[in-house]
């Protein structure tokens, strides 16, 4: 007899199984995931907690009529399997493979694409409302972790959403709730008769009959929510005016079924709540859920993850600097929206832990936060990453930069970041921040450099932000004594003739190696904003040809800047400007994906020839 998972191509073959079967093809869907993932790398413990819930789903509901709508992502890979793209797994997060988030274009069962958290309440209502509009019966069911339900947009939806009476399922991913054996099984026991027919019949009945009776009426919604508060842990969702039942097992298939059961019979908004454990299943997922969250490959029989590379990350630098500042500055306080490990805060937050503020998944808040702490002279330093920072721009605007206040932006994973694709490409922080006023923006070329804007950017007396890649640099080592980099002031690095290369940040190395085949001026720009008005200047008075290159959008980035500035003067000198087209970028190999963009040596050469046809000696660029 063939395994069960390779019987289902989609929601529809698993409704054929029996209710007895689904355990058994829990234990193969975590196998086949844990052994995918080991290949490709990928989000393995998100997902290894919602085996159990993404099968219990698909065979309740009938998708893709009804909709499921996942928050982020990392906790769909069993979804994508289950929807007809078992077979395409091996290519997941690679050029020209599946999406590791959900993606619309890629399936009907995808219905709405997310790679920031917090956003599926507000998705999912949208959804029940057009429903209900267009009077067509469906089931909406959003399913949200416990970290993402922290943000302000979840919020706001459940505000919004319990004020309506739309048709919808908000089911709670608690994989931090520890379940022992005798509180889970009551819970599970409440749980199937809260949301059975007759516990909801006579709640509604309730309801009906004592409508016309205000004070009475009251009196029966305070009977109602004592009752429930004395078998639920909270009655919060219930204020808000939903029907909240749990908290259940989530790895409990035949509650989880009987209960999803329950709950699609009932009408208006309803909340489960589920407790998971992240990386359930498979041992060093459960004992690192953290390390698993997002992992590279690994040895499925150990968990041990293949080797890095040993150069030094951009993210480390920053890691390292945070701790030398915050032991020559008290003044220092470090903020992250929830990303300790990955903008490398774990070293700051155990030696510091009084000036360590994890804000949990809201970024405006840590703005605004952060805005406040200036306000009474202490000295944050947010750690953001480049598209997370997109989620906060009015509190940088209003809160911040309106008031001048003194915070330093650390932005992680700016440019090309590879597997993750277009919705965490960070291709538009230069464009954004640019136009603000009173901005300082810096954009090292290498390590040391970083540490060194770092540095200059908390003395600096304003909003200042420094910009930099995922992953490692040029391997330039750092110098521990630190040095301020002159805001506004290039740096030559390259004399040539004819052609001058304005390279912004991680550009500088292909820039150079072109420059090299080009015989061209090479300038590490260093300061975006203010751009070095006196260099580009003489540039333009020396050289037939500027060219700007850069790791961000062509729309109104560094290269735009320049052009502002020629203008400005009254320049008449040509120019070229080099960065990332104008579109959302897909997921692959950040130099591949740089190579395609025209970002690397060869693509410089290239397009300086095709401009300058002619006049400038071959090289072994030419393509």
């Amino acid at each position: 007899m063939p395994p069960l998972l390779d019987t289902i191509d989609s929601p529809a073959d698993l409704r054929q199984l029996d209710e007895h079967e689904l355990v058994g093809l829990a234990e193969e869907l975590r196998r086949f995931l844990i052994e995918v993932t080991a290949t490709t790398g990928g989000h393995l413990a998100p997902g290894l907690g919602t085996v159990e819930l993404t099968i219990a789903l698909h065979y309740v509901f009938d998708t893709p009529n009804d909709r499921l709508v996942w928050d982020i992502g990392h906790q769909a890979y069993p979804h994508k399997i289950l929807t007809g793209r078992r077979r395409q797994m091996s290519t997941i997060r690679k050029a020209g493979g599946l999406s590791g988030f959900l993606k619309r274009t890629e399936s009907e069962y995808d219905t709405f694409g997310a790679g920031h958290s917090s956003t599926s309440i507000s998705a999912a209502l949208g959804m029940a409302v057009a429903a209900q509009l267009d009077d067509v019966p469906r089931q909406v069911t959003a399913i949200i972790g416990d970290g993402a339900l922290t943000a302000g947009q979840a919020m706001e939806a459940l505000y919004n959403a319990g004020d309506m009476d739309a048709n919808l399922l908000v089911i709670l991913n608690d994989n931090e709730m520890s379940i022992s054996r005798n509180v889970g099984a009551m819970s599970n026991y409440l749980a199937r008769i809260l949301s059975g027919r007759a516990y909801t019949t006579v709640r509604e009945g309730s309801k009906t009959v004592l409508g016309t009776a205000p004070p009475v009426q009251a009196f029966a919604r305070r009977w109602e929510e004592h009752l429930k508060g004395m078998v639920m842990p909270s009655t919060l969702f219930e204020e808000l005016g939903f029907n909240y039942i749990g908290p259940i097992n989530g790895h409990d298939m035949p509650t989880l079924i009987s209960t999803l059961r329950n709950m699609k019979a009932m009408e208006g908004p309803r909340f489960l709540h589920i407790a998971t454990q992240k990386g359930k299943g498979f041992k060093p997922a459960e004992g690192e859920p953290v390390a698993f969250h997002g992992i590279g490959p690994f040895d499925p029989s150990t968990g041990k993850v293949e080797k890095k590379s040993s150069k030094r990350t951009y993210t480390q630098v920053f890691g390292d600097w945070l701790c030398d500042m915050a032991g020559a500055d008290k003044r220092l306080v470090g903020i992250t929206p929830a990303m300790r490990e990955g903008s490398g805060l774990t070293r700051f937050a155990e030696n510091y832990p009084k000036r360590y503020f994890d804000v949990g998944i809201a970024e405006q808040h840590a703005l605004t936060f952060a805005a406040g702490t200036a306000c009474e002279g202490l000295k944050p330093v947010v750690a953001i990453y480049s598209t997370f920072l997109q989620r906060a721009y009015d509190q940088l605007i209003h809160d911040i930069s309106v008031q001048g206040l003194d915070v330093t932006f650390a932005i992680d994973r700016a440019g090309i970041v590879g597997a993750d694709g277009p919705t965490h490409q960070g291709t538009f922080d230069l464009s954004f921040l640019r136009c603000v006023p009173g901005m300082t923006v810096f954009a090292p070329a290498d390590e040391a450099e970083c540490r060194n804007m770092l540095y200059t950017a908390f003395l600096h007396p304003g909003p200042t932000a420094v910009r930099y890649p995922r992953g490692s640099g040029p391997g330039v080592a750092e110098n521990q004594q630190m040095t301020q980099v002159p805001i506004g002031k290039a740096q030559l690095r390259r004399e040539g003739r004819e052609v001058a290369l304005l390279a912004f940040g991680s550009t500088l190395a292909p820039a150079l190696e072109a420059g090299e085949d080009l015989d061209a001026t090479v300038v590490n720009m260093r300061s975006v904003k203010p751009l070095d008005t006196e260099m580009i200047k003489q540039l333009a008075d020396t050289h037939e040809l500027l060219v700007t290159v850069e790791e961000n959008s062509i729309r109104g980035g560094a290269g735009a800047g320049v052009a502002e500035t020629l203008a400005q003067y009254e320049r008449a000198s040509a120019l070229l400007m080099l960065g990332l087209p104008d579109q959302h970028i897909e997921q692959g190999d950040p130099a591949e994906v740089l190579a395609q963009c025209g970002l690397d040596a060869t693509g410089i050469v290239r397009s300086v020839r095709h401009r300058k046809p002619g006049n400038l000696a071959a090289s072994r660029h030419s393509a």
